[in-house]
């Protein structure tokens, strides 16, 4: 596979547990900068598997991955990775664990070694961009969970990744959080987008490529609108509201 300027390559990549339970077998794939791809399947196919190996929490029990032109095997080597792709968990409530929310979303600048004045304006700049401009002294626990899930947001884009990893980012949202969030990601997000969700508006409105997933096999990759029309796949990887 040519790997090109892949900001990250999968090459044969399984993963197991133990013995008898394989989640993942023989993926290749590769996302290059700038790139917005949509991981799509069904419950149960890899997904989140998939994105907890990309930033090492998880190990692939097969094959190679690789990211900045390097293969990634230990976790200092992941360490590395993890200043450029940036993982928003599906549950928020495993994404915060300060007190405030100012405190959360200056967590990871600091630990990456910022000034104060730039963890300061990220941090404000942040919140503001994703409407929650006066949030700062918030307690986190005590939000509702589309607040949560914006402050859980915005700890990562604080750190300015390459990728964004972004896991069922639309769930369980109400429809002026949904559009805040997709709002922000669309017209202001100048990265990449790695999206895992059952939500077909988001994938139109978000990515130009589509990776499909299917009892752990990556069964199709491309464009959009390429993926989109080929009605029998969908069908049979159980995404029919996925077609045009």
């Amino acid at each position: 596979m040519d790997s090109g300027d892949a900001l990250i390559e999968l090459r044969g990549v399984g993963f197991a547990y133990g013995a008898t339970r394989s989640v993942l077998a023989d993926v290749d794939w590769s996302v290059r900068r700038q790139e917005r791809w949509a991981l799509l399947g069904a419950n149960g196919s890899g997904k989140t598997t998939l994105l907890n190996l990309l930033v090492g929490l998880l190990k692939p029990t097969a094959g190679e991955l690789a990211a900045l032109n390097r293969p990634r095997k230990t976790e200092r080597d992941f360490k590395e990775v993890r200043r450029h792709l940036g993982l928003v968990f599906q549950n928020p409530d495993d994404q915060l664990f300060c007190p405030t929310v100012a405190e959360d979303v200056a967590f990871g600048p600091i630990n990456l070694g910022w000034e104060q004045q730039e963890i300061e304006t990220a941090v404000t700049g942040t919140l503001a961009a994703l409407g929650l401009d006066g949030y700062q002294d918030r307690v986190t626990y005590q939000l509702s969970f589309g607040e949560k899930r914006l402050v859980s947001l915005a700890t990562v884009i604080a750190m300015k990744p390459d990728l964004l990893l972004l896991d069922e980012p639309t769930a369980n949202l109400d429809s002026h959080t949904t559009d805040v969030l997709l709002r922000y990601l669309s017209e202001e997000w100048r990265g990449g987008v790695l999206l895992v969700t059952h939500n077909p508006a988001a994938v139109k409105r978000l990515c130009d490529h589509v990776a499909v997933l299917s009892n752990g096999r990556m069964v199709a990759s491309g464009p959009v609108k390429q993926v989109m029309a080929d009605s029998g796949l969908l069908i049979s990887v159980g995404l029919e509201g996925f077609g045009k």
